[in-house]
């Protein structure tokens, strides 16, 4: 007698793989970005705090979570540059307050000095660490959104 695996369990198996989200689906590829930017190699943070966080994630492990897997992106333009930070994490972020207070001190908030944004959403995060006006994180965090909404 030949082992028949039903047909659902074979179509759950191969949707739940199709679904999953990557960090290589959140970041942006080279069609999606805006006219007049450059990738640039390495890391290119408004402030320090963000690189740090990105750099020295295992140090913060306790705090957030232990993380999967990370990339960055960082681009340039003449009035413009900044860098994408995209985090998966074991298992959902859970450091929200840390986070908020390492990248915007006591405010709480994005500021014009502190003009990092994130979204954390299940196992992602990631941050934007560029000018809150930039056409580059406006069009990242909508692809952002999008995929993990």
């Amino acid at each position: 007698m030949k082992p028949i695996i039903p047909l659902f369990t074979l179509f759950l198996l191969f949707t739940t793989n199709s679904f999953s989200q990557t960090l290589a689906d959140l970041k942006l590829k080279p069609k999606e970005i805006p006219k007049g930017y450059i990738a640039n190699d390495g890391q290119i943070c408004v402030n320090p705090q963000a690189c740090n966080f990105y750099t020295d994630i295992e140090t913060y492990s306790n705090i957030v979570g232990t993380v999967k897997s990370k990339a960055i992106q960082s681009f340039k333009n003449k009035g413009d540059k900044g860098s994408i930070m995209y985090f998966e994490f074991d298992h959902v972020f859970k450091g929200d307050r840390f986070l908020q207070g390492l990248l915007w001190g006591k405010d709480g908030q994005p500021t014009d000095e502190h003009p990092e944004e994130y979204i954390a959403k299940g196992k992602f995060l990631v941050i934007w660490s560029l000018k809150a006006d930039s056409p580059l994180k406006e069009k990242s965090e909508a692809k952002v959104e999008a995929i993990l909404e």
